[in-house]
């Protein structure tokens, strides 16, 4: 049996045979250990995901580790607010991040910039757009007002988000979800 190394936080949700789903988490691990208590649940993974009888079940006398993909995350050196975002990496480094996928920001310092959980709408690497050679991705995020003129802040990140949904065949219980490394 490997040891298993927690990150981040451990999510409790109360289950019953009608979908539940997590706040938002950061990504911080390409695993996740569910433990189901009292009753067993299916588990679902996404960007806004409901759990059915089809997903993935975690029985209550075995924890299971789920792989949720690779780390997604980015440094961001400019920001256009309007009626979505554009977010700007680092010229010469790509985009992890696909259309459809969830993402959340955080700027040190400006957190006026700050959002969470909000889709991919558009990824450009067009190279020598209008003199502009980094790749950005358009984020589905109104920051048309509230927010600074300019991106100043020393570190701003954009990192994937996920949600988990549980749900029992029958009866009630309790999950906990916890993102985990092999160590």
């Amino acid at each position: 049996m490997a040891a298993l190394k927690p990150v981040g936080i451990n999510t409790v949700i109360s289950t019953s045979s009608t979908s539940a789903q997590t706040s938002p988490i950061l990504q911080q691990s390409d695993a996740i250990r569910v433990v189901a208590e009292t009753a067993g649940v299916y588990v679902a993974i996404g960007t806004n995901p409901t759990a059915t009888n089809e997903n993935y079940y975690v029985s209550t006398s075995e924890n299971e580790t789920i792989t949720i993909g690779p780390i997604a995350s980015q440094r961001v050196v400019g920001i256009t607010t309007g009626s979505t975002t554009i977010v700007d990496f680092p010229e010469g480094t790509g985009c992890p991040f696909a259309v459809g996928d969830a993402v959340s920001l955080t700027v040190n310092g400006q957190s006026a910039f700050d959002f969470s959980h909000k889709i991919v709408i558009d990824v450009n690497t067009t190279s020598d757009r209008g003199g502009y050679f980094n790749t950005r991705a358009t984020i589905d995020h109104d920051s048309s007002s509230g927010n600074p003129s300019a991106l100043t802040a020393p570190y701003a990140e954009l990192r994937k988000s996920i949600k988990v949904a549980v749900k029992t065949e029958s009866g009630t219980g309790k999950v906990y979800i916890q993102q985990v490394q092999d160590s």
